[in-house]
């Protein structure tokens, strides 16, 4: 089986995902401009989605009150340090900076609405 999309259901959903494709180089593959406001964003593959929506049947998660290891989205970054500093100014906020024995160099920030976003530059690619 492939994986089709990774479903969060957020305040903002027009104002996140706008975000989204605007610093983190994600593209608008469809979007409804009527509640519940469903996005889908594609990444540069094209092969795995996000979608975004706000959907009153269920709570919206406490984001930024989550440790970011309970759930986060990670993207490869060639450049952690300057898309780091990018994000950041941005609106992002830093959580944590890791570069592990292997030379990884691992990035854990949460984007302006507290969901957790990692930016991962592997010594050896997943």
């Amino acid at each position: 089986m492939q994986i089709e999309h990774f479903a969060v259901n957020v305040e903002e959903p027009m104002a996140m995902s706008k975000w989204y494709v605007d610093h983190l180089g994600m593209k608008l593959a469809l979007q409804e401009t009527e509640a519940p406001f469903k996005t889908f964003l594609a990444d540069d593959s094209g092969q795995v989605m996000i979608e975004m929506y706000r959907n009153t049947e269920a709570d919206i998660p406490d984001y930024q009150n989550m440790h970011p290891l309970v759930v986060h989205l990670a993207f490869v970054s060639e450049h952690p340090e300057n898309d780091k500093k990018r994000l950041l100014d941005a609106g992002a906020t830093l959580v944590s900076e890791d570069h592990l024995d292997d030379g990884s160099h691992l990035v854990m920030l949460r984007d302006p609405w507290g969901l957790a976003i990692q930016l991962c530059k592997r010594v050896t690619p997943m």
